[in-house]
């Protein structure tokens, strides 16, 4: 219930918002404009955000340095992060509660408190509902960060995440005075170097019969474009405007050898695949950790498989 977050975060004197790692507009949305959206209202608190920087998200907001002292007696909030393999800044242990706010399935249960609304478009528009719920004011700068995390999940309201109550509390935050063409192309800019990259993306997608698509990115292909790990997501939405591809998985090489997956579809369901291979997400996007190539021939002929299935 809103009510008990809105309780405790009432009685907190220390706030501590974590959120998950390799974070998207979403995450650093929501974590941002909760920080700025409980400063407003209390501002006798200390309200703090954590995590690694993003350099291309960092027009949304900057994370605290904070020391280890601080999370004594304080309360930690993990926003949009469904499991704890994910969070950003371990110390989110080490707090006197725990919280979590979320919008994707709760396959990983944990904190002292729990909201997790899987109706919700994103994380931002769970912030956007608390405060409402609690009578708290959305200033222009809550407004913007939430604006920008919401634009972010739906892929600017295309994605079947956009519901009508979506459109309300856009509506809601454009009303607090926002620039929403600017906090668009914020999220739309592309540096050189990324743009190459998706172009490179784009030319060595492979694509099966049945509209299975995947693009394995190597380390040494990424480095070559001085593409920095984690903006390389960037290529992912890039690839499913092919029109030969109905479902789609990009896997980039991390430093450890295996591979993250981003799995895409544009009709059918796809995140049982990302649970059979350890990892969930929402029905039309999801994503895993492949141990190797060969995990991620198994996923694309899986992804295939799906597919045909689904013509059949």
């Amino acid at each position: 219930m809103l009510t008990d977050l809105i309780a405790a975060i009432t009685q907190a004197d220390t706030l501590i918002i974590h959120r998950h790692i390799n974070p998207d507009p979403d995450a650093f949305g929501s974590q941002m404009g909760l920080k700025a959206l409980l400063q407003h209202q209390f501002p006798q608190k200390q309200v703090f955000a954590v995590g690694e920087s993003q350099p291309n998200l960092n027009w949304i907001g900057t994370p605290d340095i904070i020391a280890d002292t601080t999370y004594q007696d304080a309360l930690v909030i993990v926003i949009d992060t469904a499991n704890t393999a994910r969070i950003a800044d371990s110390r989110y242990t080490t707090g006197d509660q725990l919280m979590k706010i979320d919008h994707h399935p709760d396959r990983e249960p944990f904190g002292d408190l729990s909201y997790v609304d899987t109706d919700a478009s994103s994380s931002s528009e769970i912030v956007a509902d608390l405060a409402k719920a609690a009578g708290w004011a959305l200033t222009p700068e809550v407004a913007r960060c939430l604006y920008a995390g919401i634009l972010g999940d739906t892929g600017r309201f295309m994605f079947d995440l956009t519901t009508p109550k979506t459109l309300r509390v856009a509506a809601d935050l454009m009303a607090q005075g926002i620039d929403a063409p600017a906090i668009a192309r914020a999220e739309d800019q592309l540096t050189p170097n990324m743009a190459k990259l998706i172009g490179y993306a784009l030319q060595h997608t492979e694509v099966t019969s049945a509209g299975a698509g995947s693009f394995i990115l190597s380390t040494e292909i990424r480095e070559k474009f001085d593409v920095p790990l984690g903006l390389e997501q960037l290529a992912v939405n890039y690839v499913g405007k092919l029109t030969t591809i109905d479902a789609w998985i990009m896997f980039t090489e991390r430093p450890d050898g295996q591979y993250r997956c981003e799995l895409r579809s544009k009709h059918q369901p796809i995140n049982q695949i990302a649970v059979a291979f350890g990892g969930g997400g929402h029905p039309l996007a999801s994503g895993a950790v492949a141990k190797d190539l060969a995990t991620c021939q198994q996923m694309i002929t899986t992804l295939d498989d799906l597919l045909k299935e689904n013509v059949k």
